[in-house]
C-alpha cells in the first residue's frame, strides 16, 4: 500500500496581491479559494520553502522550489491517502 501525500498552502489575499502575476502559474484553484497544492512544505525558518514538480519551457520534468515569507501563509493542510485498498 502507497501513501500519497500533498499539502495545501493557502496565503493571504494581501499576499496574492503582492506576488501578483508571478505566483499564478503555481496556483490552484477550488471552492477554499486559491492555493500552492503541492507535495513537500518546510516551515523552518523566516520563509516556507514549497516544493513541486512542474516543467519546463520544453515539457520536461523539473523540480522547483518556491520561497515564501512566512508572513504571507494563512493555512497549511496536509492531504494524505493511502491509495485503493482490494484486490484487482
Amino acid at each position: 500500500m502507497t501513501e500519497k501525500s500533498m499539502v495545501a498552502v493557502f496565503l493571504h489575499e494581501q499576499a496574492l496581491e503582492v506576488l501578483g502575476a508571478t505566483v499564478k502559474p503555481y496556483l490552484s484553484d477550488g471552492p477554499a479559494g486559491p492555493h500552492l497544492l503541492r507535495r513537500e512544505v518546510d516551515v523552518g525558518g523566516a520563509f516556507v520553502e514549497v516544493s513541486m514538480d512542474g516543467r519546463d519551457k520544453d515539457g520536461n520534468p523539473v523540480e522547483l522550489e518556491l520561497m515564501v515569507p512566512t508572513g504571507f501563509i494563512r493555512l497549511v493542510v496536509s492531504v494524505r491517502s493511502d491509495g485503493d485498498f482490494g484486490f484487482v
